[in-house]
């Protein structure tokens, strides 16, 4: 995405004052999503689901939950960064269809979930705290960091028994340099970030990348990226694909980051991957 004119003039200006100054301003932008309208085509999943706040004890946060379908059966979606729960809705349509039910969320900081900043850590709790109040789950199905969220939740026990990502990221210090590019500043400054980061929360960022979570997966898992996608590049996928014990890949042509997610195929092929 391209990044606007006046940030790029901020991140220049205060790195050209102090390393630091540049190094806190560029982790607030790194951990503030934008908030999206919600769509037209998006709308109807949003008036037709049961809507609630749930209070996340981990972390002292609500985050607003969709109950889509009433179906015993449950797959659970997770949206990306700057994502809402109802962005996964042609696949939450055709699940209802094949005769399961849908929980999604607006991840902390997302959609209409209170709050202005979040990280990854919150979308794994945000995770796991679903499944305790409204599991089992039968699967999941993640987009971008909604994949790599799910890939380190199951790691870390969700119980679920087939999993899709859809255009994941894979290694978090990439994640981080890429953003530090992307916003015209000198590759040090990630290095910084990522060491502010590791000292708060006390784990090596490294410890949630994609590949990794996924070599400690053993229930099947379908990875699908796009060959043309410009922000997370397809390599990733591949790579976590490569580390997983039971996995298929699927690569798409053309479809990019977004548009991925309103494709009929690949929306068929993840039906048929989760119902098998």
């Amino acid at each position: 995405m391209k990044v606007p004119k006046p940030i790029l003039i901020a991140a220049k200006l205060l790195a050209f004052i102090s390393s630091k100054l540049a190094t806190a301003f560029a982790v607030k932008l790194f951990i503030t999503p934008i908030k999206h309208k919600t769509p037209k085509r998006e709308l109807h999943m949003e008036t037709e689901s049961k809507k609630s706040m749930v209070f996340l004890p981990k972390l002292n946060k609500k985050i607003r939950v969709f109950e889509y379908g009433q179906s015993p059966k449950k797959i659970l979606l997770v949206h990306g960064w700057s994502g809402r729960g109802t962005q996964l809705v042609k696949f939450a349509d055709e699940l209802l269809i094949a005769g399961y039910s849908v929980i999604s969320f607006d991840a902390p900081a997302h959609g209409k979930s209170p709050g202005n900043s979040t990280i990854m850590i919150e979308f794994i709790e945000a995770i796991l705290e679903l499944e305790r109040k409204f599991g089992p789950f039968e699967g999941a199905v993640g987009h971008s960091l909604g994949g790599m969220s799910l890939l380190n939740a199951v790691k870390n026990h969700l119980n679920i028994n087939r999993l899709v990502i859809i255009g994941s990221g894979d290694k978090v210090p990439d994640i981080v340099d890429s953003f530090v590019s992307k916003i015209g500043l000198h590759p040090s400054i990630s290095k910084q970030m990522q060491n502010r980061f590791e000292k708060k929360y006390g784990k090596k960022m490294t410890a949630f990348d994609g590949s990794f979570a996924a070599q400690e997966v053993t229930i099947p898992v379908l990875v699908i990226h796009d060959e043309n996608d410009l922000e997370i590049p397809v390599s990733a996928g591949i790579h976590i694909h490569k580390n997983l014990k039971n996995g298929q890949l699927l690569i798409t042509k053309r479809l990019g980051h977004r548009k991925i997610l309103g494709d009929s195929e690949v929306v068929k092929s993840t039906i048929q991957f989760l119902t098998q």
